[in-house]
């Protein structure tokens, strides 16, 4: 399952280094998780470094876009190879 980033979110740039997939930007008024890039950090860390940073808990599982580890593994190496 990717992760959205909700209205809780103040801009701090905390989570924007921390994401090993670039898949964070910066949003009118808040940050975006593009859920095309979005693996929870699957592949690389034990948690997802946007929610582990997050002073607000403005990270947050997005219930459009559910995925299973397998899937959220095969998308890692799909952005970055085996």
């Amino acid at each position: 399952m990717a992760l959205l980033i909700n209205e809780e979110c103040i801009a701090c740039d905390a989570c924007l280094p921390e994401c090993p997939n670039e898949a964070i930007t910066e949003g009118d008024p808040y940050y975006i998780i593009n859920p095309d890039l979005c693996t929870e950090c699957v592949g690389f860390f034990d948690e997802p470094q946007c929610a582990a940073v997050c002073p607000t808990d403005a990270c947050q599982p997005d219930p459009e876009y559910q995925e299973t580890q397998e899937e959220l593994m095969a998308k890692k190496e799909k952005i970055h190879g085996s």
